[in-house]
């Protein structure tokens, strides 16, 4: 099975930005381990702040993957282009955050693109990626 993640605006800085909320650990630190406790799983990762760079990649991988997992940080509350773009695809898609939005400010707890995902997942740090993950997998049992 192939999963891309696609982390989005500023999720460049985990290990630096804010670790009150996001911790200290880079997303690559995490991405690693990703791999190792998953070597059933053919792990793919990319990161942009640029909108149409995620939207490139959701459609690039949204017809041969078995899963997407997305973060698409400040975009999840804006982006109906990101949205329009997970809509399209045949590939499963799952909401990740990091933090816990709906503990966080209130223009945070409306989300564009949990109604076009499979599932969403959120509060439990970089965990969430392995939870995301596990959540895939099993979607693709259940579908044999």
């Amino acid at each position: 099975m192939k999963i891309q993640i696609i982390n989005g605006p500023n999720l460049n800085l985990l290990g630096v930005r804010e670790p009150g909320v996001y911790g200290n650990e880079s997303f690559e630190a995490c991405f690693e381990k990703l791999k190792k406790e998953n070597p059933d799983v053919e792990l793919h990762y990319f990161q942009s702040n640029v909108e149409g760079e995620i939207i490139d990649k959701i459609q690039e991988a949204g017809f041969g993957y078995g899963g997407i997992i997305l973060n698409a940080g400040g975009y999840t509350h804006t982006s109906v282009a990101i949205r329009d773009a997970i809509k399209a695809v045949r590939t499963p898609v799952v909401e990740v955050h990091i933090s816990n939005i709906y503990a966080r400010e209130e223009f945070r707890h409306r989300s564009m693109i949990s109604a076009v995902c499979i599932g969403s997942i959120a509060g439990f740090g970089l965990y969430s990626y392995d939870l995301a993950v596990q959540a895939l997998k099993t979607a693709r049992k259940e579908d044999s």
